[in-house]
């Protein structure tokens, strides 16, 4: 029988960067609707790399949330710290002390946004990485080299088979996300794995191709990193995403920035997907026949592996298509014409679900 609606308890979303400042107080309401909590990328253009520094960045989403009418109860930023080649043992105790740091992100130094003081030689970690497999705080890693004579779709591959595997031997008890994975070899990897790696899944690699970043000419809005593959590995991962394995869980990765800075010579990578993220998911679910395992996915797997309760809270997913709109503001001041844009996934085109 045909699915027209569904109710589950009201997602997590395990990966999401909301930035700060302004971009912060616009973004931070479209999660709020859609997510109870998220895991927050520490990847400002400051890094988060102490403790204090998360305390002000958690309070500052807070903040946002209140001065926009959303009562901080419906929303929890679970923040994590920026791994550097000089994260101490010390740190990594405070943070677990904190409440309310959950975890640690690797960034190989220049892979992606905000990288540039990520890590230089994995060996530099092994102190935090220790006290972290002590403590039981998980590694969030962004799988790719970045060697520029490694091919930029071999790089995830490359990453797991000359850092993930044997860093994975060297601390065998080290809880480990690799995160917004895109090829099946990914999927291998996390499905031979121990229990406790685990990895996150994008709603736009479970959709999208690598042919969609050259549809009718360069499209800078489906460019995001690691980059979008072949279509045999966008199918293995919808193959994992719906296959009821709890080993993976959703995780956006939606990464804000604004139009004129994705539309440059140069342009940022990252898709803005926090919009509309649980009307494209429950569309791959759908596709695959698998609306039952949308919820475990959203809101069952990703709170065990970080040993939370499943939250309280519903949402409701109907089948309804809508239109999403050419753009959004990148201010709280909607009232104000600004060239200040984000341009979400899907844009000017339709979904097929409808989040109430």
């Amino acid at each position: 029988m045909t699915m027209t609606q569904i109710t589950l308890s009201k997602p997590d979303d395990m990966h999401l960067h909301v930035r700060n400042g302004e971009a912060l107080k616009r973004v931070i309401h479209d999660t709020a609707k859609q997510f109870a909590r998220a895991i927050i990328m520490p990847n400002l253009a400051t890094p988060v790399t102490q403790v204090e520094q998360a305390q002000a960045y958690h309070q500052e989403i807070l903040q946002a949330l209140s001065d926009g009418g959303h009562p901080d109860v419906d929303f929890h930023p679970l923040m994590t710290l920026y791994l550097t080649d000089n994260t101490t043992a010390e740190t990594i105790y405070q943070a677990k002390e904190s409440g309310i740091i959950h975890a640690l992100k690797l960034y190989p130094a220049g892979a992606t946004t905000n990288s540039d003081a990520g890590v230089t030689d994995i060996t530099n970690t092994y102190p935090a990485l220790t006290a972290m497999q002590e403590v039981g705080m998980p590694l969030l890693v962004h799988g790719e080299v970045t060697d520029p004579h490694i091919d930029i779709f071999d790089r995830e591959y490359v990453f797991i088979e000359t850092i993930l595997k044997p860093l994975s031997k060297a601390f065998p008890a080290l809880k480990i996300v690799l995160e917004h994975i895109t090829t099946k070899q990914a999927v291998e990897f996390i499905d031979n794995a121990a229990d406790h790696i685990v990895a996150t899944i994008t709603a736009h690699h479970l959709l999208i191709n690598r042919n969609a970043i050259f549809t009718g000419g360069i499209r800078p809005h489906h460019y995001c990193l690691p980059v979008l593959k072949r279509e045999e590995h966008r199918l293995a991962l919808v193959k994992a995403a719906t296959s009821g394995s709890p080993k993976y869980f959703l995780g956006t990765d939606s990464a804000p920035h604004a139009q004129h800075a994705k539309e440059s010579a140069c342009g940022c990578a990252g898709m803005y997907t926090a919009f509309n993220a649980m009307e494209l998911y429950a569309e791959v679910f759908e596709k695959a026949n698998a609306l039952d395992k949308l919820e475990d996915f959203a809101s069952s797997y990703g709170a065990n592996f970080y040993g939370l309760p499943k939250t309280e809270k519903q949402i409701t997913l109907k089948k309804e298509s809508w239109d999403v709109p050419h753009d959004l503001p990148y201010a709280t001041d909607t009232t104000k014409e600004s060239d200040e844009k984000i341009i979400p996934f899907r844009a000017g085109e339709q979904c097929s679900w409808k989040l109430y």
